[in-house]
């Protein structure tokens, strides 16, 4: 019990002043005297209220009907509304703090954003519906629709990814990847907002798909697990510092296929239409059309009698 006391007394201050020291001397892992940033809980939020009138009756635990439907989005809506401004304000605050901008508009550019991606939602569920399509059509161990939108990792990831690719394009700091890496948490799937992705888009199983910023995929597209669109190298200007906004990352044509744990890296690799990257394969170079890739099978091995 003495021990406990005098730890309180003398060694918890020693210890709450040296971290008291380390905020001014560790700058970059804390943001002591800046302004409210997104938080993780808000983005998440944000994404169930989206989800819930994306998905209505499969998201949420309202029972959701013809005659409700109208309250039932407009009162999410509403929250959004207000939620959004408030968090994307907050990333663009941000932003002009690092830029040092005289004229602050963050409020009025936040609330512009948020009427904008409200009013996209509705081509998100479009495009959703064909990814969805594309996962039934793509996968005969699938039943129904219904269970791809409820058990299916790749749903969650690329409504998410759907969403974080407006605010990107927007500009908006920080939230975009917030809302990906916490898709990337729940899924095992890791997809930056930068990617462009077209319609009727399926990867099935997911787990360990990596797809980089500037990468560029067409539509009918077909991916499988532990697939990697990535960069091959990551150029540098005359001070040796990476050179950011440069196409690094692959480009996959209408129609294509990329079979588990295949590699593609580069930015001016481009994989033609209708071809087929097989397993395991690591590709750096362009593929024409309609081609297959795959590495070469080894001979099988016989005993003399003829068996394995």
């Amino acid at each position: 019990m003495e021990e406990n006391g005098n730890w309180k007394k003398d060694r918890m201050l020693g210890l709450i002043r040296e971290l008291e020291d380390s905020y001014e001397t560790q700058i970059g892992i804390n943001h002591v005297d800046g302004l409210n940033l997104p938080t993780t809980e808000s983005i998440a939020d944000i994404i169930y209220d989206l989800f819930r009138i994306i998905f209505p009756g499969f998201a949420g635990n309202e029972i959701v009907t013809t005659s409700s439907v109208h309250f039932y989005v407009g009162s999410i809506i509403e929250g959004l509304y207000g939620k959004c401004i408030r968090q994307i304000t907050r990333a663009l605050q941000y932003q002009c703090t690092l830029d040092n901008c005289e004229n602050c508009e963050c409020k009025w550019r936040a609330t512009k954003i948020t009427i904008k991606v409200l009013e996209g939602v509705p081509e998100i569920r479009r495009l959703i519906k064909l990814d969805v399509h594309a996962a039934y059509d793509g996968d005969p161990a699938a039943k129904s629709y219904d269970e791809i939108i409820l058990s299916y990792p790749f749903i969650k990831a690329i409504t998410v990814h759907r969403i974080a690719h407006m605010l990107y394009r927007e500009k908006v700091p920080l939230i975009p990847r917030m809302m990906s890496e916490w898709s990337h948490k729940e899924t095992g799937i890791d997809i930056h907002p930068g990617a462009t992705i077209g319609e009727s888009f399926f990867i099935d199983h997911g787990t360990g798909v990596v797809i980089g910023e500037t990468t560029e995929i067409g539509n009918n597209v077909k991916i499988y697990q532990g697939v990697t669109l990535g960069a091959h190298s990551f150029p540098k200007d005359g001070k040796g510092k990476l050179m950011r906004g440069e196409k690094r990352h692959p480009t996959l044509k209408n129609n294509v296929t990329v079979y588990s744990n295949a590699t593609i890296l580069g930015g001016r690799t481009i994989i033609g239409e209708y071809a087929v990257i097989g397993g395991n394969t690591w590709i750096t170079a362009s593929v024409e059309p309609s081609t297959v890739v795959s590495i070469p099978q080894p001979e099988l091995c016989y005993k003399k009698n003829g068996t394995l």
